[in-house]
């Protein structure tokens, strides 16, 4: 009955209701509740369908989901094939699940009664209005969502019926204490140790190649020797920040603009209001007492917001004292706006207005007058506009005959670059791992990558970079892939060579150490300088005071096999001795909670991960879209 009315009004609260409501859709979609004509299928399962449509719903709110939430960088990676290809595959999966988890749920003889959709209909906050379940609300955002009543009743079952399995399944692991405390012991566990690094470096000038040790380490590694195709690319570059400084505007022409353009210059007038609404129904003899008990009220001294409160039938605006906010014509029946506009002062009151929603008394409780911006006070923002129109122009006459010369002429860059009076710019050779500046655009990439490109040797067409800067190109040199002979990587080889011989030799004579007996370890010790240092208190997650692959190794000693020789990150050899093991036993009820709380949760969504590679290896899957 309000419809309309609420339509206008409230619009930006329904779709905060509406998304809300999307966002617990998941990946159902309303499309696979919702009669309609006979859709192409993206899978069976089992003999039932998952429309194409429903995968196509899902993969749109899961993709719209992602770029909310993490921006362009998530936007920039779905125009990859690959990643998209993949991302699609992976909604497809999480709906093939859903449909093998609803119906296991069916087999299992799982349902939810009539009742208790009700009850969580009635508590579901998207229909509530001041903490109550509202009907007219209920309604309001079924049909925006695109939901019959019996549809919607029919994706609550489903999804209740689901959810009883989903649950239930989440609820069967457990972690005993004895687990959780072990967990936690060994988390705060500490270690004290013994520790030294030993440069590679040690062991380079000791070291002699052989030309068969490099020819062999060069074959072995000869992958590492192929180069990436390299090119060298010229082009010419077009931007309408470079056209601006010479556009000139006349008085006329700004005059002309402001005029053309005095929407722009001026604000409407703005009224908010407020209402009171009797709705006629059947009784309108009802609805006229009504309405003047209410004008009765106003007369007598009552606030406006009291009796909106008290008499009004929309129930959305009376919790607000009747506030419809700020309105502007067309926005209500035109009875309604008449009425408005016929209100001169804040606080004035109407006499009662019919409209096709029923009998209302409006008052105007706030007014902002038409505000116009003089020519002078615009005169800075007017000569902008009217140098960007102008340059706009300009740059995209120029385009157009950059676009034609390069056609025309395809064998060079000069003729362009003359008629748009710039240069050729021509860069150094580069490969598709680090593309120059203005060039690090993907379509250009794209572009310059492209074997025919390559091939024909000729001018590209013209390439948008954005609105209002472009760019024409050319292959200038091109280096295709390849792999460098020996003599070209001699140098490199022989480098690679001996610092893999070195961390060799470094890593047996950490070996001797660990090898060596009591006595004898001083010994090695010394031939490399190399004195052990105490480190106490080591954590799992120390790096202050050993390297992280180091103390990686160190918490997988034990007292019957306490030493180690380690390869580091950077390439040094250390040795490690477990000295002593450092257990913290004192109970700490909060670590235990939350560590309990994360193993079972971990637990079971493995054991659901586990139901449903299990019920997925027995079903009969087929792929069609």
């Amino acid at each position: 009955m309000l419809e309309r009315m609420r339509e206008g009004l409230q619009g930006p609260w329904a779709m905060i209701i509406v998304a809300l409501i999307v966002l617990s859709f998941v990946f159902a979609g309303v499309g696979s509740y919702l009669a309609a004509p006979v859709e192409t299928a993206a899978a069976k399962v089992n003999g039932e369908d998952i429309s194409a449509r429903a995968l196509d719903q899902a993969y749109q709110n899961e993709r719209a989901r992602l770029e909310s939430q993490f921006g362009e960088g998530i936007s920039s990676l779905f125009a990859e094939p690959t990643y998209l290809a993949n991302f699609r595959q992976g909604v497809l999966d999480r709906l093939i699940a859903d449909k093998l988890v609803e119906q296991k749920a069916q087999a299992l003889g799982l349902r939810v009664s009539d009742a208790q959709i009700k009850d969580t209909v009635l508590g579901m906050p998207e229909f509530q209005v001041g903490g109550a379940f509202n009907n007219d609300r209920y309604l309001a955002v079924l049909r925006q969502a695109g939901f019959q009543v019996d549809d919607f009743r029919n994706y609550m079952r489903a999804t209740m019926t689901k959810e009883q399995l989903s649950r239930a399944l989440l609820a069967t692991d457990f972690v005993v204490p004895a687990e959780v405390t072990n967990q936690l012991n060994l988390q705060r566990q500490s270690r004290d140790a013994q520790y030294a690094v030993i440069n590679t470096e040690l062991f380079k000038d000791s070291i002699t190649l052989t030309e068969e040790q490099i020819n062999n380490f060069y074959q072995t590694n000869i992958d590492q020797y192929d180069t990436q195709e390299q090119v060298s690319v010229a082009f010419v570059e077009l931007k309408i920040a470079d056209i601006l400084p010479t556009i000139d505007v006349t008085d006329e022409q700004l005059q002309e603009y402001y005029q053309f353009n005095m929407a722009n210059y001026r604000t409407e007038e703005k009224r908010r209001v407020s209402h009171i609404l009797v709705e006629l129904g059947d009784d309108a003899a009802a609805a006229q007492a009504k309405i003047r008990a209410a004008q009765a009220a106003l007369n007598n001294g009552d606030t406006f917001a009291a009796v909106a409160s008290e008499f009004s039938d929309d129930t959305f605006s009376a919790e607000n004292g009747g506030d419809l906010e700020f309105v502007a014509p067309g926005d209500m029946d035109p009875a309604f706006d008449a009425a408005v506009l016929a209100l001169q002062n804040v606080g004035d009151v109407s006499d009662v207005v019919t409209s096709e929603f029923g009998l209302h008394l409006i008052t105007l409780t706030d007014y902002v007058p038409e505000q116009v911006t003089s020519f002078a006070d615009a005169l800075n923002e007017i000569t902008e506009s009217v140098k960007q129109e102008q340059a706009a122009e300009a740059f995209f006459g120029l385009q157009q005959t950059m676009a034609e010369i390069a056609f025309e002429v395809p064998d060079t860059l000069e003729d362009v670059a003359g008629a748009v009076n710039k240069e050729v710019v021509t860069t150094g050779l580069f490969t598709a791992n680090n593309v120059p500046g203005v060039l690090n655009n993907r379509a250009v990439i794209a572009q310059i990558f492209s074997d025919e490109f390559i091939a024909d040797e000729m001018n590209s067409d013209v390439i948008e970079l954005n609105d209002g800067h472009v760019l024409v190109l050319r292959i200038a040199q091109y280096e295709p892939q390849r792999t460098q002979t020996l003599t070209e990587v001699q140098t490199l080889v022989e480098s690679q060579l001996r610092a893999e011989l070195a961390q060799t030799s470094a890593l047996q004579y950490v070996q001797r150490i660990v090898d060596a007996g009591t006595d004898e370890q001083a010994q090695v010790l010394a031939e490399q300088s190399v004195t052990l240092l105490p480190v106490a208190n080591v954590t799992r997650n120390s790096t202050d005071t050993m390297d992280a692959t180091a103390v990686a190794s160190l918490f997988t000693l034990s007292t019957s096999n306490s030493q180690a020789a380690v390869t580091l990150a950077n390439g040094n050899v250390a040795f490690v001795e477990l000295i002593a093991v450092n257990n913290v036993t004192t109970p700490d009820l909060e670590a235990s909670e939350q560590l309990l709380n994360r193993l079972t949760g971990q637990r079971a969504q493995a054991g659901y991960q586990a139901f449903i590679a299990a019920i997925k290896a027995d079903a009969e899957i087929q792929i069609l879209n």
